[in-house]
């Protein structure tokens, strides 16, 4: 998103690029200002209990009534694993500890990156925050793969599900890239790209 006006001083902003630099952004005419714009972070957990995982039906949009794992951006002054946590309490009503790292996903076309964590319950029970419809613990073989809210989600379950079958879990790095056609909110759409899988061991 451009920025129309200078966010330290209020003057218009024109699109150019900066002495030493090579891509355009948002200048300020008056005070010289250069304003920048970089990815927000996302974090997430994936919440294992009872060998199964607790989603969340979202009732908000976008994807109101879908299926996602409890997540959102992080806030200024707080951690990417605070962060987590938080969203566990507000969209679930858990109280998680944060186990491990899954993922590390960035989604250039939209501009965010997302750290999803694995999780436990610290706390017995959960509930439904203010931000769901629902919360329900899936066992692993009923999970909902058709109604999943977010491509991003889909990738990360899915590494995660084929490695607990196998007993081979890894953290993985990678971008997801939509390929310019197609439902954005489809996985089948993207590709993943600078994809690392760092084997995780005991």
């Amino acid at each position: 998103m451009n920025a129309l006006h200078c966010q330290r001083c209020g003057a218009r902003t024109t699109r150019a690029v900066p002495a030493d630099d090579n891509r355009l952004r948002d200048l300020c005419g008056e005070c010289g200002f250069v304003h920048y714009e970089n990815p927000r972070p996302v974090a997430a957990c994936l919440i294992e209990s009872e060998g199964g995982i607790l989603l969340c039906r979202r009732a908000i949009e976008p994807r109101v009534n879908y299926w996602t794992a409890p997540g959102g951006y992080v806030e200024v002054g707080e951690s990417f694993q605070e962060g987590a946590r938080r969203e566990c309490w507000e969209e679930a009503e858990a109280r998680v500890s944060v186990d491990a790292l899954q993922a590390v996903l960035d989604i250039p076309h939209i501009g965010q990156a997302y750290a999803i964590f694995r999780g436990t319950l610290s706390e017995p029970g959960y509930g439904v925050g203010v931000e769901s419809l629902e919360t329900r613990l899936f066992p692993i073989d009923e999970l909902p793969w058709d109604e999943l809210a977010f491509p991003v989600l889909q990738f990360a379950l899915q590494w995660y599900v084929e490695e607990r079958a196998a007993g081979t879990p890894h953290v993985h790095v990678a971008s997801i890239a939509w390929k310019g056609s197609g439902d954005r909110y489809d996985a089948a759409n993207y590709d993943v790209g600078d994809h690392l899988a760092t084997p995780v061991h005991p």
